[in-house]
């Protein structure tokens, strides 16, 4: 399943030839909605950025886990599954001369599970709608259980979905 993903996203960016502003700067939010895959689990993840000059983003996300079997015998609870982060991203789609479609992010983000990082790309079709892929990775991880639920949402993971710029 994941190969035939893999190719639909590379076909569709390799054959899309749309004209949109994947981000255009000050006051520009952009929305994802995906699913979030990790070793353990998978499951829903949003985020939402609001653009605060050229190059340069804040925002949220927030995620939780679906897919997750027992650990230790048992099973994780809803603060177990579920994480809430806070992102600054440093957009770079126009500092690399890339389309105006297409746009790359490196950020940092400070979460309920860890401080961590992200590297993610948004590619549009259209005006408001696209694709989106985001790799994120702990950078500190806070131990809060006895039990290895503390993995759940911390730990590398990709994100892949669709994203909205509601700012149009």
């Amino acid at each position: 399943m994941k190969k035939i993903f893999a190719s639909a996203m590379i076909f569709a960016v390799g054959f899309a030839s749309a004209q949109t502003v994947a981000y255009k700067g000050a006051g520009d939010v952009k929305v994802n909605l995906g699913a979030n895959l990790q070793d353990g689990g998978t499951g829903i993840v949003s985020s939402v950025d609001y653009g605060l000059g050229e190059s340069f983003s804040i925002g949220a996300q927030a995620g939780y886990l679906l897919g997750v079997k027992e650990i230790g015998g048992e099973i994780p609870k809803f603060g177990d599954r579920f994480d809430l982060k806070v992102r600054l991203n440093a957009n770079l789609g126009s500092v690399l001369k890339l389309p105006s479609n297409v746009d790359v992010y490196p950020g940092l983000n400070l979460g309920l599970k860890n401080f961590g990082g992200h590297l993610g790309a948004r590619y549009f079709f259209d005006k408001g709608f696209g694709l989106y892929t985001e790799m994120q990775f702990p950078i500190a991880k806070y131990k809060k259980s006895e039990i290895a639920f503390d993995d759940l949402n911390n730990q590398f993971a990709v994100n892949i979905g669709v994203s909205f710029d509601i700012d149009n």
